[in-house]
């Protein structure tokens, strides 16, 4: 992981929060791994990790949205 941090310029880290926010969605995942500088994440509610280019319609350590009431 720490050449896809060095050669992409981004904070990625194992177990890092993310969001990613392509396809016209918002979802959040958590990084895993990383292999040939592409970041296996794990989206939410998924079993399996899947592979991310790391500047793609991604945001790193994103606020967790509130669901709760004021």
């Amino acid at each position: 992981m720490e050449r896809t941090r060095k050669w992409y310029g981004v904070p990625a880290k194992r177990g890092m929060r993310v969001l990613y926010t392509g396809c016209r969605t918002k979802e959040y995942g958590t990084i895993r791994s990383a292999r040939d500088c592409r970041l296996n994440i794990q989206l939410d509610g998924m079993k399996h990790t899947m592979p991310f280019h790391p500047t793609w319609e991604l945001q790193y350590a994103p606020p967790e949205v509130n669901h709760g009431s004021c």
